[in-house]
């Protein structure tokens, strides 16, 4: 176990280091931040004086090890815009896209696997058959449809959730979080339920394609002949075993809404780190691009450690074969 750990740490650092280069130079060698920063009316010596100040004078390689050095101790320069540092302002979003995206996945696994299940049991049944016709919905609506059909019944028309917003917020262990008061939940469920849409569909055909293959597995017809109930036969046998595949995915699905949510935190305003970097990108704020883009990296390769150590755990095979 400890060699497979040590091995999935040392892929996640190179993970990094090559991602790191990637982002820094696709996004510096984009656009030139003095065309927005600077007045039209300023005069060279002005502009060269603005690209001193911001460390743009410098070549890029050079830019690029000031960067590294600053990344260590964890911090990725100041805002064009804001003029704080860029780190802060992405931390200072993180909890609301942690928090969004959290809440779309425990949806979505909720859900999804007893949908999966039901459907993967009663594959034949009428409700299979409408679960899995609502799954092909899931995949084929685009979030940003979804999301402006949800404002505009629930929202506009029938006036019971808020278009936009986040809602009053409470600390808890540093972090400010809107799900824990009813006003917090009225702003989360729209935009919760459009990325949870997607990811409930992937997870019920998934859940159902593994459960119907570990229906068919000898130890499941071994249970049934001992006699046990069909509950604890699909509790114990057939649940515990479609967790593996499931609980991989979930996890890997959590990381891309962290990473992907950018469209939904627009269109409901959700004041995140996706809005965040749709604003910079505008303005062509090249730290603050650059933090979030290494901050996601950084939690998807984390997310996937996780997962993959999740799997080992419940997966021996998979620690066994690292092992050696």
């Amino acid at each position: 176990m400890l060699v497979f750990i040590i091995r999935r740490l040392l892929q996640s650092a190179l993970v990094v280091a090559v991602m790191s280069v990637l982002v820094f130079v696709g996004i510096y060698l984009i656009g030139d931040p003095l065309a927005i920063l600077a007045s039209p009316e300023a005069s060279e010596i002005d502009r060269e004086e603005i690209a001193r100040a911001l460390g743009l004078d410098r070549p890029l390689w050079e830019q690029y090890m000031t960067f590294i050095g600053s990344a260590f101790v964890g911090e990725f320069g100041k805002s064009f815009v804001f003029g704080q540092p860029a780190m802060g302002l992405i931390l200072e979003r993180m909890p609301a896209t942690l928090e969004l995206a959290i809440t779309a996945t425990l949806m979505a696994f909720f859900i999804g696997v007893p949908l999966g299940v039901y459907a993967g049991l009663r594959h034949e049944s009428a409700g299979a058959q409408a679960i899995m016709a609502g799954s092909i919905l899931g995949f084929s609506l685009p979030n940003f449809w979804v999301g402006l059909m949800l404002i505009m019944i629930f929202a506009v028309q029938l006036g019971w959730m808020p278009a936009s917003g986040r809602g009053p917020t409470t600390e808890v262990f540093g972090l400010q979080l809107s799900i824990f008061s009813a006003k917090g939940w009225h702003h989360i469920l729209l935009p919760a339920i459009t990325l949870a849409l997607s990811k409930c569909a992937l997870i019920i055909r998934l859940a159902r394609a593994t459960a119907r293959e570990v229906m068919l597995m000898d130890y499941v017809k071994f249970a049934r002949a001992k006699g046990l109930s069909e509950r604890r036969v699909i509790g114990v046998h057939i649940l515990k075993n479609i967790m593996v595949p499931v609980a991989t995915v979930t996890g890997l699905e959590l990381g891309a809404l962290i990473a992907f949510a950018v469209i939904t935190e627009t269109i409901f305003s959700w004041p995140g780190m996706g809005k965040l970097l749709i604003d910079s990108i505008t303005q062509l704020d090249r730290p603050v691009i650059v933090a979030y883009l290494i901050v996601v990296v950084f939690m998807l390769v984390a997310i996937n450690l996780v997962v993959d150590i999740l799997y080992s755990v419940l997966d021996p095979r998979v620690r066994l074969g690292g092992a050696q």
